[in-house]
């Protein structure tokens, strides 16, 4: 596997991860009472800790790369 492929796959995991945690523990502003940010709307997410989920999904996109490349290798 050439280094070029790796990192292809890495990012494609990476996005992978990330779009699966991003509705995890996120809370709208219909649902919240204390957090609403005027000019809105309903449906957007209070704290969606962005920065967090993507150390996450680092995190667990190398995990499974190493996996990949053991698989492959």
């Amino acid at each position: 596997m050439s280094y070029v492929t790796g990192i292809m796959v890495y990012l494609v995991l990476w996005w992978l991860v990330f779009f699966m945690a991003l509705p995890i523990g996120v809370t709208s502003q219909d649902e919240s009472t204390d957090d609403t940010i005027p000019g809105t709307p309903g449906s957007a997410p209070v704290r969606p800790m962005i920065w967090r989920k993507a150390g996450a999904a680092s995190i667990i996109a190398a995990i499974l790369w190493v996996f990949f490349y053991i698989f492959i290798a």
